[in-house]
Formats: structure tokens, C-alpha cells, sequence
């Protein structure tokens, strides 16, 4: 029979059982009311009792299906004479019921309980608004009670995780929360955490949390708490583990206090000190980032030199005295001892008999005579000294005083005479004198008698020779002497003058003294680039101070019995060359002449540049400007060619030229990773407010003029280096540079907003040669007693490299530290000439050049010795020289200008096999021998 049939035959059996309960409960009723009219009462223990209805000991819970197997439903009441089952609004049939039966013996109540399985199938068939549901109907005499619903479900459990924990790095002491949506499950799943596969007890660890909907939180990290954490969902069905999610807790490092300054690295003049830190506290771990900031710091310190004292000469011996004793004595001041040095070893005084030990006292040998009498003769020589003495210093004063009355006219002292060669200079006493002179010439000046008590005219005091500074005093005196160096070179550079030893001399009247000496001090402000030098048949070398520019003029290069005056400058205002393209200027443009001047031999021309050379990144030109003003390419750098040669180091160009002009070197990037190597320097000073400070940053390029011209832009401002200038690599990548003000002191310093950062256009940085770039920030002093400044310049391109400036200063002028600008090694001698200007001994240079220009056929020639000094292109240039092997040497002068390694040389000898002992060591004598050997170990 189908579930209808069942369902109508449960029906009509409850049914009759109902009929039939109702006839019960007649009789019963009956029964006792007949029991009472016959005075009989029931007893009290009777189950039929009226009022008592079915009370459920278990009622039906509700039940999950795991798989394909039934569950048990199971009901319990008391007083219950029958009890059936209804699953979703229907009789359950009571063949399906299971029943037992049983009496309480505490309360003698009939107590019924009821079983009934529920198949998947019966779930799996029941389609309604609810789950599938069962209850308990239970009877008594009294009526009805109807159980709780319980209702039937089928248990499952999905696979997959609604939402896997992600993994985690986070700082110690940071909060940690791990996610985690279990599958869809019935019933719904619970979740447990394990951690590197063991289970978490939050209830033993109060810094874990995971009642969170099913989260797992970590209020504080540890490092303890890194590892691999998996969500685990179960249920009565199954178990799922979800992806393992990794936590990494990590820790930034942290700086250790720094240590003491170290001693200064010099034992005297200029060194440094440094002190360091490290990053342990703590040290990164994990993956932790490194500390920001400097680990090391460096200051300039400055020590007095300790200088030796140094004797004197002897003096004269004196006379005889009477003793038959003379002395000499001599004094410790040459120089005295200073800084704590040594004083001068042995004794300060020396006698000795004067007489050969012929000497006789009253008519007695010298060792015969009494001690008293030697003292009272000692005494008289004394007074009888002193005497002497005092007479001579006032005849003397008495001659300086007449002499001077008689020269009052004049008004003037005449010093230093030595350095004008016997010659005086004399101002009348009516000219006001300019205090401020205070210039530097070269070359001897050849001044006029002082008795004719005219000055010079000024064309015949500016002639280029020795060195010879002119000082006009408050008190009218003129002090001629060698000069110091220039503090800034090119205020001192001169123009081209005519050469030779005749001077020529005019009259200046005393009315035109005055606006002559004014017209001293204009010059004096000249700011010019520019060197000049005159040079003949034995070369020599001409420097621009500071800028890197040199030019070689090799021995022989001008003709016998000729000199020229060779001149070389430097463009410092708006370039002429105008870049095509993407191409760019690298270097200054340099002009050396004069242009008709014509030269044997191949001169050498150092320029500065500021590319970051690599062939496969940079196309760089020689260029050259017409007369027309035009520029034309000379050369690739990399070409082939035997008009001229380029070798490019690092920092500088050297070319060897045949005819002078106006060059510059130019630089077309190949691809993005070209690289400009920029300067960077900060300068700061004072402004009108006392209470601001300003800082001036400069990106320029990496040649020493151009830094030059930064330093004279700042000197007129006021300004001062607060730190040593850092290289920065700018690439060719078409990003913009950002320079910007980092840790600045809260509470002593501000700065305006949105302007601590500024941003540069690409363009602007790219061809920054045309105007020094720079940018200015201002900041303010909360206080005026904040005298200190300590911040950080950062000056970074997206995308590329970065550079930090590290300001520790203070804003007193008194208390600032200066950092020198230039070593200015070379500034003193801007012009060299003849021997002293070269590296190598002509001799030697003659019998190098003579061993190796002649052809050899073991290869062991001028090509070989071009290859040991790194010479390695273009070697058909100097196949076309008169002598390969001298061009080779010029060359190697312009490369080692400064530094002189002539170890470098004598080691390429070495290796050729053509050397065997130190040419330093090779005197006059020894070059004349027929052989001459070199020493790798002891250099040239």
C-alpha cells in the first residue's frame, strides 16, 4: 500500500481508539459516580484519577541522517495509556511504532515509551516550507499532550573553505588576525586552529583569541608566534583542513648609541674624526627592515702641527776677556719650538780659550791665578760692555732722528726693498691711498727712481712676471713681497699681456694718483676664467686652477728661438652650443689659442666631463665652433680617425689637437640607462628675518668648474658649504627629481608647508649646464636661542638613485666650521714651463722614445708600450706621428698630471722586457752609459 493508504488506515485506527478511550472515560466515570453514591471512596493511588493528563519523561530530539542510516525517534510520558507518532501533520502508521510499557513504582503511574526510525529516503521525499519533523501525541483519561517538534535533517559537510586564512608579516607587539569561513556544513561545523600542525588552547595563553567568528586573533605579537596555521572545520559528518597560512613576525632594526669620536685620523693639519653605530638595537630580524640613516659620521678636525725648535747660527766669537776666554752663543728660534715641539738638542753656549793656553794673569800661568781675582776681572769687563753699549744706541737714535727730519718731504717708508731689485716705490703724501688694495701680479715691476717721486703708469705695473703683492697701509706704506695663493683663482687671472723685460714708464701727476689706485681695485673683483702663459722651444704646461682643464704643449712642439703666449679660457656664461636632439653637453667649453699659432708636434687638451662612461650607453663627440660661430663634430670618441685622438677616462677627456680653437664634448644617449654623474651641495646662510635660516641645494654637473661657479655665486650671497659635496648617478630615464627636508627638529625648527619637497622636471636636471639648478627652502627658528641646525637633504630620482646630506651645523658664523671648496693643489703654478713641467726626465724620455720607435720583430715597440698604458684604440693615430712613442708619453703626461705615477710606467716597461732597474736612479752620469734600466719597485 502506498504512504495515502497507510496514512488513511493510522487515521481510522486513531479513531476507533478514540471512540473507545471515550467509553472508558464514560464508565470510569460511571463507575465512581456510583461509588460515591454508595459512600465508597476511591483510593488515592488509582491511575484513572481525574486531572491527571500525560506528562513527557523524553520527548523526540532532533536527529541528523549521516549517509544512508536511519535514526531512532524515541518518546517516554507517564500516565500514558497509548502514544503514537505525527511527521510533518501526519499519523505516523502504528505498525511502525515500537512500544514498551512499565509502571512507576514511585508514584504507581503507567509509564509508556514509543519508538519510530526515519529513513534518508523519507527526508529526501518530503518537499515542504520547513524540515521534516516528527512529534509525540500521547493519551491519558483526563485527554491529550503533544510533545516538542523534533525535527530530521541529513548531515553533510562541503570541501572547500568559504574564506583560507591568508598569511601575515607583521612587527612585534603588532596585532595579528587570521580569518577563517569554514565549509557549508549541517550541522554547521566547528572550527579549531592548529599551529605548526599542534592545536591552539586559547584558554591557556589570554594574548590568543578565537571565539571571534571563527578568527583567530593575536593581540600582541611575539616572535614565539611566527609559524603555519590551518583552520580545522568538523562536524558529525567529516573533518576539513583548510590552506596553511604563514605568519612571519619581524623586527626593525633599531640603532645603538653612538660611540665616542675617534682621534683625528692626521697628527696634525686638517683630518677627520669619526664615530659609528650599529643596527643591534635590535638587529633586523625576519626580514625586518634596516635601520635609516647614516652608520657612520665623519667631522673635520684640525691639529696644530708640533714644529721642532732649530738653532741659530753661531755667533761671533767674542773678545778676549780677561780670563783669556771668548764665547759664542746661538738661540733656539729657528724656528722657535711651537705646538709642542721638541727643543733644540745640545747647549746654547760655547767658550774656549783664546790664547792657546798662552794666557798669563799678573805675570802668572792661567791655572796659577786665584778665582777672586778672575771675578773682579769679570766685572770690570762687564760695566765697561755695558757702557759701550749705551753710548752706541743713543748716537744711533740721534741719526735716525736727523735723518728723518730730513726726509719728512716725501712722507713715506720704503720697505722689503729685495723684492724690487734695488728699486723703491713712493706716494706722495697728498694722494689718499684705497685701503682695500690687495692684488696680486706676476712678473717683475720696474719702477722708477725714487727721486723722481712719480709713479708708474698702470700698463707698465701689469706685466705677468714674478709674484708680488701691493699693499697701500693707513699709514701711506707701500709693502711689496711674494704673494700667497689666491684664494679664488680666476680673481687673479690676468688677461694676455705682452711679454719681455723692457719697462715702459710714464708720468702720472699727483692729481691722477688717487683715480689710478681706485681703478687697481676694480681689477682686483675681476671675475674671469682664464690663464695665460708664454712658452717655448722646451713646452711646458698651462692649468686652470680648480676646473680640471689643462693643455700640454710638448718639448719641441714650438720651433727653436721662438716663444709664444698661449692662452686658455673657460665659457662661464650661456653655452654657444646649442644640443640637437637628445643630445647633450657633457663638458665646458674650453678655448685655447692663440688660433694662428702652429705647432710641430700634437699638444695635448684635458677637458672635464660628467658622463658615467660606457659605450654601450653613451655616443659621445669632440666638437669644435668655426670662426663662422657654428659648431662641426671633430670625432666620435670611438672612431677611427688620424686628425686627432680622444682617450676618455672616467672623469676627463684627454685629446691630443694639432690646432688651437674653441671645444666642448657632447654626449647623445643609446638607451635609458645613460647616466650623468651630477654634484650635489648644500649651501645655508642667514637671512634678512634673524629668525630664518636658509638652505640652497645645488645639482650640477660633475666638473670642477661648474661646481667653481656655484661656490663665486654663493661667496657673493653669503652662503656656506654645510657639507662635502656627494656624487649622484642621474639616469637618462625620463624621470623627474625630487629633493626634499627630512628629519627636521620639532619644537626649534619648522618649515612652511607642502614646501619641505620639491620636484625638478627632467628636462631641468638633464641639461643643467646651462644655469647652476638649485633649490631653496626656508626654515624659522622658534627661538633665537636655537643656534644649532640638524636636518637631512635627500635628493633621489623616481625610479633611480639617491643621495643624503647630512646638516649638522651651526647657523653663528663664529662657531660655523669650514669645509674647504678645492685642494687647490695646482692653483699656485697655473703656467709650467720647460723640465720642471714633465713627469719624466727629457733624457730618459729621449731614450724611451728612441728604443721603442724603431720596428721590432717580436712586436716589442711603440704599439707594445700603447697597450701597457691602456691604450688600445685608434692606433693608426699614432702610426702617422714622426715619433709614436713621444705622442704615446704627451698623453701619459696629460693623464697623470696630479699624480705623477710613474710606477705605472715602470711597470709597462717591466713587462715588455725592456727594464730592469729604477730610472730615478739613473744620475747624468749614468745616461750617458749606452744602456739604461728601470725599477718597477721604486717607480721612476
Amino acid at each position: 500500500m502506498g504512504r495515502a493508504a497507510a496514512a488513511g488506515t493510522g487515521a481510522g485506527g486513531a479513531r476507533r481508539w478514540l471512540r473507545w478511550l471515550e467509553l472508558c472515560f464514560w464508565a470510569a466515570g460511571a463507575a465512581a459516580a456510583r461509588g460515591t453514591d454508595n459512600g465508597e471512596a476511591l483510593p488515592e493511588s488509582i491511575p484513572s484519577a481525574p486531572g491527571t493528563l500525560p506528562h513527557f519523561i523524553e520527548e523526540p530530539d532532533d536527529a541528523y541522517i549521516i549517509k544512508s542510516n536511519p535514526i531512532a525517534l524515541r518518546c517516554k510520558a507517564r500516565p500514558a495509556m497509548q502514544i503514537f507518532f505525527k511527521c510533518n501533520g501526519e499519523w505516523v502508521h502504528q505498525n511502525e511504532h515500537v512500544s514498551e510499557e512499565s509502571l512507576d513504582e514511585s508514584s504507581g503511574l503507567k509509564v509508556r515509551e514509543v519508538f519510530i526510525n526515519v529513513t534518508r529516503q523519507q527526508v529526501e521525499d518530503f518537499h515542504g516550507p520547513e524540515d521534516y519533523w516528527c512529534q509525540c501525541v500521547a493519551w491519558s483519561h483526563l485527554g491529550t499532550s503533544k510533545s516538542r517538534k523534533a525535527s530530521v535533517r541529513i548531515a553533510y559537510l562541503r570541501k572547500n573553505f568559504e574564506q583560507d586564512p591568508q598569511g601575515r608579516e607583521v612587527p612585534i607587539e603588532g596585532m595579528i588576525v587570521l580569518h577563517c569561513r569554514p565549509p557549508e556544513g549541517v550541522p554547521a561545523a566547528e572550527v579549531e586552529w592548529l599551529k605548526n600542525e599542534e592545536p591552539i588552547d586559547s584558554e591557556q595563553d589570554e594574548n590568543i583569541d578565537t571565539r571571534a567568528d571563527h578568527n583567530l586573533i593575536i593581540r600582541q605579537a611575539r616572535l614565539s608566534d611566527s609559524g603555519n596555521y590551518t583552520c580545522m572545520a568538523a562536524n558529525i559528518v567529516a573533518k576539513r583542513r583548510s590552506l596553511s597560512a604563514t605568519v612571519v613576525v619581524y623586527v626593525n632594526g633599531g640603532w645603538s648609541s653612538w660611540t665616542e669620536w675617534s682621534a683625528c685620523n692626521v697628527r696634525c693639519g686638517r683630518g677627520w674624526q669619526k664615530r659609528s653605530r650599529t643596527c643591534t638595537n635590535p638587529a633586523p630580524l625576519n626580514g625586518g627592515a634596516f635601520c635609516e640613516g647614516m652608520s657612520v659620521q665623519k667631522i673635520t678636525c684640525t691639529s696644530l702641527c708640533p714644529v721642532d725648535g732649530s738653532w741659530e747660527v753661531w755667533s761671533e766669537w767674542s773678545v778676549c776677556s780677561p780670563e783669556c776666554e771668548h764665547l759664542r752663543i746661538r738661540e733656539c728660534t729657528a724656528p722657535p719650538p711651537r705646538n709642542g715641539g721638541k727643543f733644540c738638542e745640545g747647549l746654547s753656549q760655547e767658550s774656549e780659550n783664546c790664547t792657546d793656553g798662552l794666557c798669563i794673569l799678573d805675570k802668572k800661568p792661567l791655572h796659577e791665578i786665584k778665582p777672586q781675582s778672575i771675578e773682579n776681572a769679570s766685572d770690570i769687563a762687564l760695566y765697561s760692555g755695558l757702557g759701550a753699549a749705551v753710548v752706541a744706541v743713543a748716537v744711533l737714535v740721534i741719526g735716525v732722528t736727523l735723518y728723518r727730519r730730513s726726509h719728512s718731504d716725501y712722507g713715506v717708508d720704503v720697505i722689503d726693498s729685495s723684492a724690487l731689485t734695488g728699486n723703491s716705490l713712493l706716494l706722495n703724501p697728498a694722494m689718499q691711498p684705497d685701503l682695500t688694495v690687495s692684488r696680486t701680479y706676476s712678473g717683475p715691476i720696474c719702477l722708477q727712481d725714487p727721486l723722481d717721486k712719480e709713479l708708474m703708469t698702470e700698463s707698465s705695473l701689469f706685466n705677468p712676471l714674478s709674484d708680488i703683492k701691493v699693499k697701500v697701509q693707513s699709514s701711506f706704506m707701500v709693502s711689496l713681497g711674494v704673494s700667497e695663493r689666491a684664494e679664488y683663482p680666476g680673481k687673479n687671472r690676468l688677461g694676455t699681456f705682452p711679454h719681455g723685460n723692457n719697462c715702459a714708464f710714464s708720468t702720472v701727476h699727483p692729481r691722477n694718483k688717487t683715480p689710478f689706485i681706485q681703478n687697481l681695485s676694480s681689477l682686483a673683483t675681476r671675475t674671469e676664467l682664464r690663464t695665460t702663459g708664454v712658452f717655448g722651444h722646451l713646452g711646458g704646461r698651462l692649468v686652470m686652477p680648480n676646473t680640471g682643464v689643462s693643455l700640454l704643449i710638448p718639448h719641441g712642439a714650438i720651433p727653436e728661438e721662438n716663444s709664444w703666449e698661449i692662452y686658455m679660457s673657460i665659457n662661464q656664461g650661456e653655452p654657444s652650443l646649442q644640443s640637437e636632439g637628445s643630445e647633450v653637453l657633457l663638458s665646458p667649453e674650453v678655448t685655447c689659442g692663440p688660433p694662428d699659432m702652429v705647432v710641430t708636434t700634437p699638444f695635448a687638451l684635458t677637458i672635464p666631463h660628467c658622463a658615467d662612461v660606457s659605450a654601450e650607453h653613451w655616443n659621445i663627440h669632440l666638437k669644435k665652433r668655426t670662426q663662422q660661430g657654428k659648431w662641426e663634430e671633430v670625432m666620435s670618441v670611438e672612431d677611427e680617425s688620424t686628425s686627432c685622438y680622444c682617450l676618455l677616462d672616467p672623469f676627463a677627456c684627454h685629446v691630443l689637437l694639432d690646432s688651437f680653437g674653441t671645444y666642448a664634448l657632447t654626449g647623445e644617449p643609446i638607451t635609458d640607462c645613460a647616466v650623468k654623474q651630477l654634484k650635489v651641495a648644500v649651501f645655508g646662510c642667514m637671512s634678512c628675518n634673524s629668525l630664518d635660516y636658509n638652505l640652497r641645494v645645488y645639482c650640477v654637473d660633475n666638473t670642477p668648474c661648474a661646481f667653481q661657479e656655484v661656490v663665486s655665486d654663493e661667496r657673493h650671497q653669503g652662503g656656506q658649504l654645510l657639507e662635502e659635496p656627494k656624487l649622484l648617478h642621474f639616469k637618462g630615464n625620463t624621470f623627474s627629481l625630487q629633493i626634499s627636508v627630512l628629519d627636521i627638529p620639532p619644537f626649534l625648527w619648522r618649515i612652511k608647508p607642502f614646501t619641505a619637497c620639491q620636484e625638478v622636471p627632467f628636462s631641468r636636471v638633464w641639461c643643467s649646464n646651462r644655469q647652476p639648478l638649485h633649490c631653496a627652502f626656508s626654515l624659522e627658528r622658534y627661538t633665537p636661542t636655537t643656534t644649532e641646525l640638524s636636518c637631512k637633504i635627500c635628493i633621489r630620482q623616481l625610479k633611480g638613485h639617491e643621495q643624503i646630506l647630512q646638516v649638522e651645523t651651526s647657523i653663528l658664523e663664529s662657531e660655523r666650521e669650514t669645509i674647504t671648496f678645492f685642494a687647490q693643489e695646482d692653483s699656485a703654478f697655473p703656467a709650467q714651463t720647460g723640465p720642471k713641467a714633465f713627469k719624466i726626465p727629457y733624457s730618459i724620455r729621449q731614450r724611451i722614445c728612441a728604443t721603442f720607435d724603431t720596428p721590432n720583430a717580436k712586436g716589442k715597440d711603440w704599439q707594445m708600450l700603447a697597450q701597457k698604458n691602456s691604450i688600445n684604440r685608434n692606433l693608426s693615430y699614432f702610426a702617422t706621428q714622426s715619433s709614436p712613442s713621444a705622442v704615446i708619453l704627451n698623453l701619459w703626461e696629460a693623464r697623470h698630471q696630479h699624480d705623477g705615477d710613474l710606477d705605472s710606467l715602470a711597470c709597462a716597461l717591466e713587462e715588455i722586457g725592456r727594464t730592469h732597474m729604477k730610472l730615478s736612479n739613473i744620475t747624468e752620469s749614468q745616461l750617458d752609459e749606452p744602456d739604461f734600466n728601470y725599477s718597477r719597485q721604486n717607480g721612476l
